[in-house]
């Protein structure tokens, strides 16, 4: 931890451990965007203010699930819950939400969120498409 004063007042000693500095106030912010990317393995999900500074952020894995079970709609719905009543602590009114991939966890993370009352204005998917995809294998050569 660190190193403790000795504070000495009108001839008692006191022994004062070294505080913590004081947490600043947060920003107070009302619209933000709400990432979140779903793979098979995980579930992913980013609070940013409405320029794409990230706030704060989360993830299956985060929450303490282990394994297969991050992958799940319970897992990311835990997430989400989360997420929000931290969002609540900076006065978080209203969220655009953003989904990338393709994973299980998508929609119950936006359920998730908004179950604590935060209201959504759009919703947008940006799941990336592959233009040719994989090439094929070339022929064997003997």
């Amino acid at each position: 931890m660190g190193k403790k004063r000795i504070v000495t007042t009108e001839g008692t000693e006191q022994v004062d451990a070294k505080k913590a500095p004081a947490v600043s106030a947060k920003k107070r912010i009302e619209t933000g965007i709400l990432h979140v990317q779903s793979t098979y393995n995980n579930t992913k999900v980013m609070l940013t203010d409405a320029k794409g500074n990230a706030l704060m952020w989360g993830s299956s894995g985060g929450a303490g699930f282990r394994g297969a079970k991050k992958g799940t709609p319970f897992a990311a719905a835990k997430v989400g819950e989360t997420l929000a009543l931290k969002a609540q602590t900076i006065g978080l009114k209203e969220v655009a939400v953003v989904v990338k991939g393709v994973g299980s966890g998508r929609e119950s993370a936006i359920r998730g969120f908004i179950s604590k009352g935060v209201v959504i204005t759009s919703i947008k998917d940006e799941t990336p498409i592959p233009f040719n995809g994989p090439q094929p294998k070339k022929p064997r050569r003997v």
